[in-house]
């Protein structure tokens, strides 16, 4: 019987966490990305809190959505989640790609992440 790639994705995901973790001082990038959307958020695993979060269907961001791919919206979305992360005192995090390739929207998302200031 054939694994479903979301069930091999979470198998991945599950692995690449069992190696990493994101602390107060290096909180975790995570991203989720579905078909229409890709979700971003930095987490501080000891406490169990998300810090900052932004994504595709933020109300903020929608107007700037209009009209572009998806990889410029992930890059988007990248820049915003570093602006907030700034804002809230946090420069430098552990890169989580949740399962997935780092390629397409998950690279343009980290590529913008980093243009925005964000180190890892």
């Amino acid at each position: 019987m054939a694994v479903k790639s979301n069930q091999a994705r979470k198998r991945r995901h599950r692995r690449i966490r069992a190696k990493i973790s994101g602390s107060a001082e290096r909180p975790r990038l995570n991203i989720f990305r579905s078909l229409d959307h890709i979700y971003a958020q930095v987490i501080d695993d000891e406490a169990g809190h998300t810090l900052v979060s932004a994504s595709t269907v933020d109300a903020k961001l929608a107007a700037d959505m209009d009209g572009k791919t998806k990889k410029e919206q992930a890059a988007l979305v990248g820049k915003k989640l570093a602006e907030r992360a700034l804002a809230a005192g946090i420069d430098t995090v552990v890169f989580d790609r949740g399962g997935y390739r780092f390629h397409g929207r998950v690279k343009s998302l980290a590529d913008g992440a980093r243009e925005g200031g964000l180190t890892f």
